[in-house]
């Protein structure tokens, strides 16, 4: 790591960028200045997992990090989301970022899509976590329980995951009742989650559950910080 070179977390404010940002600072990989978000003004949640704005900034006051919010309409197209997305980026430049950190762990088309867009852009993608060995998520997965995270599921895709899922803790228990062929990781899109806990954060985030909805095609669960 070149001491010029400053970082971006993509923060989706689940388990994995999280595990990616203690992974970074414990092996010195990157140095992470700052966390990107892409949140829902409509639903003012972050985009795909529904975590609520509200946790998203105790995360980030927790890991001792600025947040950068990108907001996105709803509905929102791949054109729009490309555009605004390059905006931010080109705003990183300004701000003398040259890394974004990602934290896919082994969809290529995902990698591929990432370096297609940061390509000439000035900012490098990185990878920490990503491997293309088989059932590595597995390990990975219990390296993220051994650390100290804790996060909860927030997202489930009834299509490939049986919703009542949804709200549970990421633990050794779920682990064990994941069905076969279902990602330890949820990698493949079968759930989501919201790190409520973490090696890095400075104090565990106090929390309720609320509802379960279905909604979009997708159930979630609400993770509310008290």
């Amino acid at each position: 790591m070149s001491t010029q070179d400053k970082a971006v977390l993509s923060w989706s404010s689940g388990k994995d960028c999280c595990h990616t940002l203690h992974v970074c600072r414990k092996n010195g990989i990157a140095d992470i200045q700052a966390l990107l978000t892409t949140v829902n003004t409509t639903f003012d949640r972050v985009a795909m997992h529904g975590t609520r704005r509200e946790l998203l900034r105790r995360q980030a006051k927790a890991v001792g990090l600025p947040l950068i919010e990108i907001e996105l309409p709803w509905p929102c197209s791949n054109d729009d989301y490309e555009r605004i997305m390059g905006k931010a980026v080109q705003d990183l430049r300004e701000q003398g970022f040259t890394q974004m950190v990602f934290g896919d762990l082994f969809l290529e088309d995902i990698r591929a899509y990432r370096e297609k867009n940061l390509e000439g852009t000035g900012l490098t993608p990185i990878f920490p976590l990503f491997s293309d060995a088989k059932g590595h998520t597995e390990q990975l997965a219990q390296d993220m329980i051994a650390s100290g995270l804790e996060a909860r599921i927030v997202t489930c895709d009834p299509k490939r995951l049986d919703p009542a899922f949804a709200g549970r803790k990421f633990d050794q228990s779920l682990l064990d009742d994941l069905p076969e062929g279902i990602d330890p990781c949820g990698e493949n899109g079968e759930f989501h989650t919201a790190v409520v806990n973490s090696p890095e954060f400075s104090t565990p985030i106090t929390y309720q559950m609320g509802e379960h909805v279905l909604r979009d095609g997708f159930a979630y669960a609400d993770v509310i910080p008290t």
